[in-house]
């Protein structure tokens, strides 16, 4: 074995000699890989094929203490250090050039316990790794709309799902939390334990810790009436004009969107999509209006397990892709933002790419702003325009896009923004992913928690000064 060159916190490159190597992979259940092993391009590959990056070093963890050999090892030789959850945040912070990457993709076990009922889940798991283990049971929590997405990063920064309008976000489910903190302590986040920590990690991102354990709060959900109705684009401005006016007001068991996108068969399309979690027939008739609404091209509402409305959208955003995300939070669903969004998606360059409004939900909306560290509570909506393309030789043109449609709709946002959409992390955007009292308070709990700014490859919180 030889050393290998790695980056430091401070950007300076550092050999890690051969013999340091050798003894943290010995300390490992997993497996530490350089740039010459057989798994390393596997292990360095995420969702967005867009994100072609070479880490010095892999640790690919099996459990807690491998997660604490690794930060162990990254503090005490001053190595960078990125976190491989599900791999799945589009401006692809898991993984970084020449940093140590800690990659907890092989921790994706879940475990229900019944008499909550409650589910364990370890860090690296996915929603169709719990979805699967908990639907087993009759059961699920607010998880994210793409099966494929990390469990880890969804939760830390909010998230948005199917279930929200009566369950809230997945950090609103959050029971406790294991964490890795950046010296290598393992502590427990939980409302009675460590609640400051608890507090910051339902929103404030990977700032704080490797969390390598969630255990969610769970509830009865099996049969759901879910999928879309879907128009020709031409009827877009009226599509989502209705879709904002009938979404500003729906029960608890409804959350919605209003998407444009393509078909499978490359069909430009304006499409609400809907999930009613509660009887069926009394979904149908909340959603009558749907049905009702225009000339649909095709009406795929039927009653389906939640299980398999969670991949209904895996097909049009495949891993290995190219893409490239913004978003915009919003009140409302307004007429003006409407046209724009019609008019742009006219000349879209890339049929795998949609724009959508995705509804928060009344429970989501109903916490206190003070109560988690995502406080954007007033936010009705995420406005979310998901770039997706294949050819590199296509990157600019659909980066262009993306940034124009969204500059064009900024004036009817909230002015903030969802911090798992951050691509352009600057520190004024991050800040505009929370309340001015939020970042004050994360900030000063980054000092506390993590005061070298050792977990910085993120959506990132300065620790505070003086």
């Amino acid at each position: 074995m030889v050393g290998v060159l790695s980056l430091t916190g401070d950007g300076a490159e550092t050999e890690v000699k051969p013999e340091a190597i050798a003894a943290l992979g010995q300390m490992l259940r997993g497996r530490l890989l350089t740039a010459g092993d057989a798994e390393y391009g596997d292990a360095r590959q995420i969702w967005n094929g867009m994100i072609d990056r070479s880490p010095s070093l892999i640790g690919r963890c099996i459990d807690t203490a491998d997660v604490m050999h690794c930060v162990q090892f990254a503090r005490e030789h001053g190595l960078l250090v990125s976190v491989k959850g599900g791999g799945h945040n589009v401006a692809g912070k898991a993984v970084c050039d020449g940093a140590f990457m800690i990659d907890l993709s092989l921790m994706n076990r879940v475990r229900v316990d019944q008499r909550g009922p409650t589910a364990r889940a370890q860090g690296g798991a996915k929603w169709i790794d719990f979805d699967r283990e908990t639907q087993a049971f009759g059961l699920a929590t607010t998880g994210g709309t793409l099966s494929d997405t990390g469990i880890a990063g969804l939760t830390l920064g909010g998230g948005f799902g199917w279930l929200g309008g009566r369950y809230g976000m997945s950090c609103d489910n959050l029971v406790s939390a294991d964490v890795v903190l950046a010296d290598g302590r393992v502590v427990v986040a939980a409302d009675d334990e460590n609640p400051d920590l608890f507090w910051a990690l339902r929103g404030g991102g990977g700032n704080f810790g490797v969390v390598t354990s969630f255990e969610y709060r769970l509830h009865p959900v099996s049969l759901v009436l879910g999928g879309g109705v879907f128009h020709p684009l031409s009827e877009a401005t009226n599509v989502l004009r209705f879709y904002g006016e009938f979404s500003a007001d729906v029960p608890d068991e409804l959350v919605t969107m209003g998407v444009l996108l393509h078909t499978p068969e490359g069909f430009p399309v304006a499409a609400i999509g809907a999930c009613y979690n509660g009887p069926i027939d009394a979904g149908e008739k909340v959603l009558d209006p749907v049905r009702r609404f225009g000339s649909p091209l095709d009406d795929q509402l039927q009653p389906l397990p939640y299980g398999i409305l969670q991949t209904i959208f895996d097909p049009a955003f495949p891993p290995g892709a190219r893409y490239y995300w913004k978003a915009h939070l919003m009140g409302s669903v307004p007429q003006e933002a409407v046209e724009i969004m019609a008019e742009y998606y006219q000349r879209v360059p890339s049929p795998g790419t949609a724009v959508l409004f995705q509804q928060a939900g009344n429970a989501a909306n109903r916490v206190p702003p003070e109560a988690t560290a995502f406080s954007h509570r007033n936010a009705r909506y995420d406005l979310v325009i998901l770039s997706g393309w294949t050819d590199p030789a296509d990157d600019d043109r659909n980066i262009a896009w993306t940034r124009e449609l969204w500059d064009a709709l900024a004036p009817y946002s909230l002015g903030a923004i969802y911090v798992n959409s951050v691509v352009d992390d600057d520190e004024a955007t991050v800040k505009t992913a929370y309340r001015d009292d939020t970042y004050r308070r994360l900030s000063e709990l980054k000092a506390k928690y993590d005061p070298t700014n050792f977990f910085r490859l993120n959506p990132n919180i300065r620790p505070a000064t003086g």
